[in-house]
C-alpha cells in the first residue's frame, strides 16, 4: 500500500546545492519544509547500484535511517544516444571529484565529435530521474520521469547545474541553462503544476500524486 507523507519535517538525501534548491521548490506548494543531508552533516553513501532506482533508494534510505525522518533522494543522470547511453548512471563521476561539469560537458562533445555525431539530428539525449521517498521503517516509494531532446555545443546559459546548459529539451530553443527552475518545475502562480518540463520535475509529480495528494495548502 502507498504511504501518505504528512505535512512537516522531511531529508533531502543530497549533497548537492542544486538539487536541494529544486527539490524545495518542489515541495513548498505541498507545505513539506526540508533539510538536506549535507546541512546535517551526514555522511554520502556509496552508490552501488546499477540503476538510478537503487542509487536512489541507497541515499534514501541511508538518510531515512540516520535521522529517523521520511527521506527524499533523487538519482539522476544524462543518456546520449550516439554515446550509447553514456554517462547515464556515473553523469555525477564525468564530473570527476571537483564537480567540474563544464569540463564534462566538453568531454561528451568531444566524443560525439570522434563519433562523427556533428550535426543536432546525431545528438539526441534524455535526462532521466528517480526519485526515492523512504521511511524510517524501510518502506519506499520509488518514480521516474525523463525528458528528451538533444545536446547543443557550446553550451548556454548559466541556470540550473550540472549538464544543463548543454541540453535542449525536445520543442524548445533554449536549454535548461537558460530555462529558469519555476519554469522547468511548471509551476504556476498559484502554486500548481500544470506542466512538468523537467525529468525531476515529473518524477516529483507522480510521487506527489501518490503520496502528498491533498496536502496542497497543508
Amino acid at each position: 500500500m502507498t504511504h501518505r507523507l504528512l505535512t512537516g519535517q522531511v531529508v533531502i538525501a543530497t549533497h548537492n546545492a542544486g538539487k536541494l534548491v529544486e527539490m524545495r521548490e518542489l515541495l513548498a506548494p505541498y507545505g513539506v519544509s526540508a533539510s538536506s543531508a549535507g546541512e546535517r552533516g551526514l555522511p554520502e553513501p556509496e552508490e552501488t547500484g546499477t540503476t538510478y532506482a537503487e542509487n536512489a533508494a541507497i541515499k534514501a534510505h541511508a538518510a531515512a535511517r540516520a535521522t529517523g525522518l521520511p527521506a527524499f533522494s533523487d538519482d539522476s543522470g544524462l543518456a546520449v544516444d550516439a554515446l550509447d547511453g553514456a554517462p547515464g548512471i556515473f553523469s555525477a563521476r564525468w564530473a570527476g571529484a571537483s564537480k567540474d561539469f563544464a569540463a564534462a560537458m566538453a568531454r561528451i562533445d568531444h566524443e560525439l565529435r570522434k563519433r562523427g555525431a556533428n550535426t543536432p539530428p546525431t545528438r539526441k539525449a534524455h535526462f532521466v530521474a528517480a526519485l526515492c521517498l523512504a521511511w524510517p521503517d524501510g518502506h519506499e516509494e520509488i518514480f521516474e520521469g525523463r525528458v528528451f531532446g538533444r545536446l547543443v555545443w557550446p553550451a548556454r546559459g548559466t541556470k540550473g547545474f550540472g549538464y544543463d546548459p548543454m541540453f535542449q529539451p525536445k520543442g524548445f530553443r533554449r536549454t535548461f541553462g537558460e530555462i529558469s527552475s519555476i519554469e522547468k518545475h511548471g509551476i504556476d502562480r498559484s502554486g500548481a503544476h500544470p506542466r512538468a518540463l523537467s525529468h525531476r520535475a515529473r518524477a516529483f509529480l507522480a510521487l506527489a500524486d501518490a503520496c502528498l495528494k491533498g496536502n496542497r495548502d497543508g
